[in-house]
């Protein structure tokens, strides 16, 4: 049976303290929870502090993006190995919103500032294989549009992401590999999508990968879903035969709802 997955993208929320404090508050729930993994991932500037406050428990630390070189002129850029002397074990690749997909556009983001993100399904799988490289576990995050799903794309662009973030990523390094289905329509909106429905797009993820490693790697791989989710749709997600965790936004930077969630998995 494949293991629960339960991460945090606290996106560009919480300070150093508030965001120890937060991880502190989780802890108990997470080192009850022996059968789910638990991940928290912290804007870079608190990781450290985050990395203090769960010492010693059952929580991993994620970041929330990554470079693909090790070093050089990249202004503003962390590298895989940087992340992994901050104690950081899981590393997001391919949010929506750094491809600038936004569930929720902002009023003064045009297409001049929306090309500030720039994140193409080529630098995805850049940066998943140099985050493989260094050790690193990757949530690989794939999700269409509401224009897409409305145009009967989902199944195409979604297993279009799940390819194209796999290219030269060999069948041994798949099992640091974990996809976060996130229809970008549900991210920051409110709106989720039906349990039964993000059941069948995770299977979707899980067939392009059978197709491509074989039934074995397929079965092995674990999908989370993301998009809304909160302590009152969480069970009926989570017992879904193809969705093995999720990936929690607005409702990891509330301790008792993300503990909720956590618990949901039981």
């Amino acid at each position: 049976m494949r293991k629960k997955i339960i991460a945090g993208n606290w996106k560009m929320h919480m300070l150093r303290e508030p965001g120890a404090a937060l991880a502190r508050e989780v802890v108990p729930t997470a080192n009850a929870m022996s059968g789910v993994d638990v991940v928290l991932c912290p804007p870079y500037t608190a990781l450290s502090a985050v990395a203090e406050a769960i010492a010693g428990s059952r929580i991993a630390l994620g970041a929330q993006n990554v470079f693909w070189k090790e070093k050089g002129a990249y202004t503003g850029q962390i590298a895989p190995s940087m992340l992994v002397d901050a104690g950081v074990s899981y590393v997001i690749v391919g949010h929506s919103e750094t491809r600038g997909r936004f569930g929720v556009p902002e009023p003064d983001f045009d297409e001049v500032v929306l090309a500030h993100f720039g994140e193409s399904d080529k630098t995805v799988n850049l940066k998943l294989r140099a985050a493989l490289a260094a050790g690193l576990k990757v949530i690989c995050c794939v999700g269409e549009t509401l224009a897409e799903r409305e145009a009967g794309k989902t199944d195409t662009v979604v297993s279009s992401q799940v390819s194209a973030a796999l290219q030269n990523v060999g069948n041994g390094e798949l099992s640091g590999v974990i996809f976060a289905y996130e229809p970008v329509w549900a991210i920051g909106t409110g709106r989720t999508c039906e349990p039964d429905e993000a059941d069948r797009v995770c299977g979707v993820i899980r067939a392009e990968v059978g197709r491509l490693y074989g039934t074995q790697a397929a079965e092995a791989l674990r999908v989370q879903y993301g998009g809304s989710v909160k302590p009152s749709n969480a069970a009926e997600l989570l017992h879904r035969s193809n969705i093995d965790g999720a990936l929690v936004g607005g409702a990891s930077l509330v301790g008792a709802d993300f503990c909720k969630i956590i618990e949901a998995c039981g």
